[in-house]
Order: structure tokens, then C-alpha cells, then sequence
């Protein structure tokens, strides 16, 4: 690879792309401590891993950017044992964005935004489910589902809200500001 073609690891586009996703998270850490201001589990998450999929070139980053964000901010909210599965499920949420790369639209992104949630919701409710039974779900999958249907709304909600200011607020400032059209962040 030709020196020219690296990327400075504080380059504009990497600087707008971890500055968004700061923000986001910061937007995380507000709903966690304004209670009854939004729907449980509305938060940036999902799309920050989605975001940073797409348009991370360093595959490494993209699943670091948005779990150390998750580690940073579950730091101040508070640690829990379903810790290691909702990271899975965000690098999972990470790994489908590498599939956005280049192929950034709205109906793209929308239809990934609800997908990572569908993911998540199945996949956490499923864990929750198999590591506690039932004092949580009364030993029951199907009321673990059901008990988590509010927590889907909000999911969904946020990833799809989050996903469509992530990618398209970094579309606008792309048009914005040529030097963000570099392909490596």
C-alpha cells in the first residue's frame, strides 16, 4: 500500500465520524438519567454500531469505536450480566454495517436499522430468558418476549430515529465538506 493512501489517524472524516457518535452517546447517557423522558431503550446504540459498520474503514475500529462508547457510558449508568451479550449484539449490529459500505441509501439503512433491532430484542430476551427464567419470565420464553415488547418499541424507535440523523446528517455535511468524501476514517 503507497504511503499517500493512508489515512492520518485524526483526519477530518475520522474527526466527524467519532465526534457524531460522542455525540450520540452523550444523547444515551441523558436518557438513562432523565427518567420517564423517553421510552426505555431508546437510545443511539444499534445505529452508532450501524453507523460506524458503514463507514469506519478499519474493520477493528468499527467494533471498538461503539463498544468502548457502551463500556465509557455503562460505566456511569452501571454494569449488568447481560453485559456481554448486548455488546455481541452490537458487534453484530457492527459487522452488518460493513455491508452498508458504499451502499448507503435511506431505504438500505432503514431496513438495517430495523433488522439490528429485531436482532437485538430476539437475541437479548432470548439470553435474559436462558440466564434467569423465573424470576424474570416466569420460566416462560414466550412471556420473556412479551415482558420485552415495550423495550422493542423503544428500540426500534431509537435505532430507526438515530440511524436516519447518523447517516443522513453525515451525508449532508459530506456534501458540505469535500474532504469528508476521503475513503478512510
Amino acid at each position: 500500500m503507497h504511503q499517500a493512501t493512508q489515512a492520518h489517524p485524526f483526519s477530518p472524516r475520522f474527526l466527524v465520524l467519532a465526534g457524531m457518535i460522542v455525540l450520540a452517546v452523550a444523547t444515551r447517557l441523558v436518557v438513562a438519567f432523565v427518567p420517564g423522558a423517553l421510552p426505555w431503550n431508546f437510545t443511539p446504540v444499534e445505529a452508532i454500531a450501524l453507523f460506524g459498520g458503514a463507514y469506519f474503514s478499519d474493520r477493528r475500529i468499527a467494533v471498538i469505536v461503539p463498544l468502548a462508547a457502551m463500556l465509557l457510558s455503562d460505566l456511569i449508568i452501571g454494569m449488568h450480566d447481560m453485559i456481554p451479550v448486548v455488546y455481541g449484539c452490537i458487534a453484530l449490529t457492527t459487522v452488518l454495517g460493513y455491508s452498508l459500505r458504499g451502499r448507503v441509501s435511506a431505504l438500505r439503512v432503514s431496513s438495517y436499522a430495523i433488522v439490528s433491532a429485531l436482532l437485538f430484542f430476539a437475541i437479548t430476551n432470548g439470553a435474559l430468558w436462558l440466564m434467569h427464567g423465573q424470576p424474570f419470565c416466569n420460566a416462560d420464553l414466550a412471556s420473556c418476549y412479551a415482558a420485552g415488547l415495550p423495550f422493542l418499541k423503544g428500540t426500534m424507535a431509537g435505532t430507526l430515529l438515530w440511524s436516519a440523523l447518523l447517516f443522513g446528517g453525515f451525508e449532508l455535511l459530506r456534501k458540505q465538506w469535500p474532504v469528508l468524501e476521503a475513503s478512510v476514517a
